[in-house]
Formats: structure tokens, sequence, C-alpha cells
């Protein structure tokens, strides 16, 4: 029998060797760095005794294959070396001092080259999006510069020119951030102001005039072929229809000819027997015309002779009736109209005597008022001159007592002044009074004022001895109404 025991070193030894293997080979796996192909390796730590280092560089490039990585003493990251792309819209001024606004696109990357992986590295390691924004500042300067230096019209022209300017003068800056440029599009270029759009109206509007010239030169040459092949195909239906009417024309003439042959014969037969029956009813019509003469025309002259008569006796009688009514009317007309001239004198002169009748009698009123006021007046008058005397008399018998005696003469007679100073009122019929119990009391007290302006003149008058007669040597004043 085999004996184990003696082979157990071995199993031990090749056990032991395997073991030692998967350990290295796990190790190994684990610290084996593998670069994709878009991307670049950067290991830092203990690298400068390496065959990949580059002179002034402490760091390791690996691109494309693999690298030991000893953890805790180097490290790994990787940077990206796919394609990049950042949209430009940039506002810029031209050389004629006109605003555009340049829209494009710029497609970029990493370097394949280690300079230019190192020179990214150092700047965009761990924070690759900052490219974005890095590029596009580089390139809007220098859009801006080279638009700057060119004109609209070589902008629209030469956008390969413009995009290769733009590249080759920022291409410097580009290597130095480690990038090179793939790709340069201007996509667009927009003109707030305007200009292009009026660069092109010119160029427009020659296209339009052109067009309409071409196309009304089509249609006029159209028209006129279709005009003259219109003439052509009228003279062509023209001549047919000529012929075809020619042809038809001597085919009716001949069936007619054909038609009237016999017809012409009985035509002739029939003219005769017409001329006969002619000539008979000639003799018919005379002797008929005859026999109207005598029995119907004459008694029908005497008829109508007979009616004219009678019609104008009739109408001569109808106009005498006529104008004898028309005279009558106008006799009655001329009447009426006496009648009312007349009855308008009357009444005019009724008027005139009712006016004049009232007239007198107003007068004759007032000259009856103004008597009545002058008698009244006289009156008092007299009757005050009477009275005074009196008071003289007794004045003169009581000159003790003077002023006594001519209060009590002008008491007693105070009555008969009033009375004769309102007697003016008395005759009136019908006194209207404006202002009510105002007015009558303004009205009284104007007639008691006069008798009180005459009683200072009659009371001097009597305690001097004198009438108003006397001092004046004259009548006093018919006092007025």
């Amino acid at each position: 029998m085999l004996d184990i025991a003696a082979y157990l070193p071995i199993i031990a030894a090749i056990v032991g060797v395997a073991v030692v293997v998967g350990v290295i080979w796990t190790l190994t796996k684990a610290m084996w760095k593998v670069a994709e192909p878009n991307e670049a390796l950067i290991i830092s730590g203990l690298t400068r005794a390496t065959l990949e280092n580059t002179d002034g560089m402490d760091f390791k490039i690996v691109t494309g294959k693999g690298a030991l990585v000893v953890p805790g003493l180097q490290t790994v990251r990787p940077l990206a070396l796919t394609l990049n792309e950042t949209e430009l819209k940039v506002n810029c001024v031209t050389s004629q001092g006109i605003q555009v606004v340049v829209e494009g696109v710029v497609i970029y990357k990493i370097g394949d080259s280690p300079a230019f992986i190192a020179n990214a590295a150092r700047r965009f390691l761990g924070q690759q999006p900052k490219m974005q924004s890095q590029v596009y500042n580089v390139f809007e300067g220098h859009l801006r510069s080279i638009i700057g230096s060119m004109t609209v019209e070589e902008i629209i022209r030469e956008r390969d020119k413009l995009a290769s300017q733009v590249r080759g003068a920022s291409g410097v800056e580009m290597e130095k951030l480690g990038l090179v440029v793939d790709s340069l599009q201007i996509k667009d270029l927009q003109d707030p102001t305007g200009y292009i759009q009026n660069l092109a109206k010119p160029h427009i509007a020659q296209v339009k005039m052109e067009a309409r010239i071409a196309e009304a030169t089509r249609n006029r040459e159209a028209s006129e072929k279709e005009a003259e092949a219109a003439a052509l195909i009228a003279d062509a239906q023209s001549s047919s229809m000529i012929k075809q009417s020619a042809a038809q024309a001597k085919a009716e003439q001949a069936r007619a000819n054909a038609a009237q042959a016999g017809p012409l014969a009985d035509a002739t037969a029939r003219q005769q027997v017409v001329v006969q029956e002619t000539e008979v009813a000639k003799l018919e019509a005379a002797r008929e015309e005859q026999k109207l003469q005598t029995t119907i025309r004459k008694p029908a002259d005497a008829k109508a002779y007979a009616q004219r008569t009678e019609a104008e006796a009739q109408k001569s009688a109808d106009i005498s009736a006529a104008e004898a009514r028309a005279r009558r009317t106008e006799l009655e007309a001329q009447a009426n109209a006496r009648r009312v001239e007349v009855e308008a004198q009357a009444s005019a002169s009724a008027a005139a005597a009712m006016a004049g009748a009232t007239r007198v009698t107003g007068e004759a009123e007032a000259a009856a008022t103004k008597a009545r006021g002058d008698a009244a007046a006289s009156a008092i008058k007299a009757k005050a001159l009477a009275e005074a005397e009196g008071i003289k008399a007794r004045g003169e018998a009581l000159e003790t007592n003077q002023d006594a005696v001519i209060s009590q003469q002008l008491a007693e007679n105070m009555p008969a002044i009033v009375q004769a100073a309102a007697e003016p009122f008395s005759h009136v019929g019908n006194l209207t009074v404006l202002n009510g119990g105002e007015g009558l009391n303004n009205m009284v007290g104007g007639i008691m004022a006069q008798v009180g302006q005459y009683l200072p003149a009659l009371s001097n008058a009597l305690k001097n001895g004198k009438t108003p007669v006397q001092r004046q040597q004259q009548p006093p004043s018919t006092p007025k109404q």
C-alpha cells in the first residue's frame, strides 16, 4: 500500500505555494490599475524612479495600459480624455461700429500628448466641469477681438476664415490649459440693429424684380403663343365652316330647284286662274260699292248731318245758359261784397261814435269832478273866512284869552276841515289800495298832514287879527284835485 504519510510534506508544500501565489495574485490585482482608452491615470506619490516619469513632473501619467499602485504610498485619479462642448453667444462690435451677436460652438478635448495631459491635470484634475467656463472666456475675448477687425460683409462671407483665425489666436492659451480644439463652428449671426436685413433688401428687391420681370415675360410669351394658336385654330375653323357652308348652299340650291320644278308649273296655271278671279272680284266690288252708296252711305250722311246740326244747337244753348249762370253769380258776388262793405262801414261808424261818446262822457265826468272840488274848496274857504271873522270879533272881545278862543274855533271846525280835505275822494267809485291797511293809513295820514299844514297859517291869521285874504290881498288859488 502507498504510504500517504510520506507524501504529506509535498502536499503541504504545494498547498503553501498555492496559498502564497493566491495571496500575491490578490494583492497584485488590487494594486494594478488599468487606464481606459478615453482616459489617463494620474499617479502621484513614489513615482520619480519610474520609467514613465517625465522631466519636471512629480507625478506619473498612464494611458492605454496598466500600472501598479501601492496603496498608502501612491494615489491614482482618472482624467477623462473625451470630447467636450461649449456654447458661445458673444456680443461683438464690427469695424463699422455695428453690434452683432455671434453664436457658435467649440468642441475640444484634452490633448493626447503627455505635455497636454500634464497641463490639464495640473488645472482641471478633479474639477473638469470648470473647463467649460475657461474655454468660453478664452474664445469670447478672441472672438470679440477678431470680429472688431472685420466688417459685417466679411463675417457673412468668410465664416471659415473667422473660425480659423479664432482657433489660431486661442491655440497658445488652449495649449497652456492642455486642451486641443477639434472644431469651432459659427452657427448664427444675429443683427439687433437690422443692418443685415437692410443689407439684403436691395438684393431681395432686385431678385424679386427680376423674378417678376421674368414671370411677366414668360406670361407674355405664353399669351402670345396662346393667341397665335387660337388664331390658327379660328382660321382653320373659319375655313372649314366656309367650305362646309358653300357645299351646303350648293346642295340646298339643287334641292330647291328640284323641289320647285313641279310647283312652278302649278303656280303658272294657278296664276292664270287668279287673274280671271281678280277681274271677277273687281266687278263684284264695283257693284257692291254702288249698292253701298245708294243704300247705306247717303242715308248715313243725312243722319250724321242732322245729328251735327242738333249738337251745334245744343252747344249754343248750353253756352248761353252757362254765360247766364256766370253773370248771375258775378252779380250776386258784387251784391254780397257791397253788403259786406256797407256793414263794415256801419260797424266802423258805430265804433267811432261809441268811442266818441265814451270820450265825451269821460271828459264830462272829469269836469264835473273838478267843479265839485272847486265848489267844495270855495265853500270851505268862505266858511273858514266867516268863522275867522267871528273868531276875530270874539278875540277882540276876549283879548285876555285869545289862544283859548282860537283853539276853540279850530276844534269846532276840525271835522269840516277834514271833510273838505277828503271831499275829492267821495266821488271815486272804486279805490284800490296796494299795501292793504298800511296803504290806507298812509292815505289818511296824508290828508291829516295837509290839514295840519293849513292849521298854523290859520292860527297865525287869527292871532294877528287878519285873514289870509287880508294879508295876501289876493284870492287863494283853487286847490288842485
